[in-house]
């Protein structure tokens, strides 16, 4: 799991000052993880996501985006509630979901929303 800041985001996921249409920069479909040090949920999602991006290494990037230090980004993305989780296929747009999800969400999630075999 990588954090990212506003430039890596930019580089890894996409570019919001330059395009105004959704276009993802990524090798492989992604997870963003929109949270923050001193919320509870947060650091239930936290494990979940650290054994999802072993049991699908390779498959998918998991990205952590820390709201406090990165505002610019929770502003772009609306973010009014953490965690947020973005969803992002490598076609098609992403899909957001809020609150802390069980595994069994994120996987269906991947399999569904990211099109990558569990």
């Amino acid at each position: 799991m990588e954090h990212l800041t506003k430039q890596t985001f930019q580089e890894k996921v996409f570019d919001f000052e330059k395009n105004k249409e959704w276009s993802f920069a990524g090798e492989l479909p992604c997870i963003v993880d929109f949270y923050a040090d001193w919320c509870g949920p947060c650091k239930m999602v936290a494990p979940v996501l650290e054994d999802l991006s072993k049991e699908f290494a390779g498959k998918i990037n998991i990205y952590k985006v820390d709201t406090d230090k990165e505002q610019e980004l929770a502003s772009v993305f609306g973010i009014r509630s953490i965690p947020s989780i973005l969803f992002i296929p490598k076609e098609g747009k992403p899909q957001m979901a809020t609150g802390a999800m069980p595994k069994e969400s994120f996987i269906q999630a991947i399999t569904e929303v990211l099109r990558v075999a569990a």
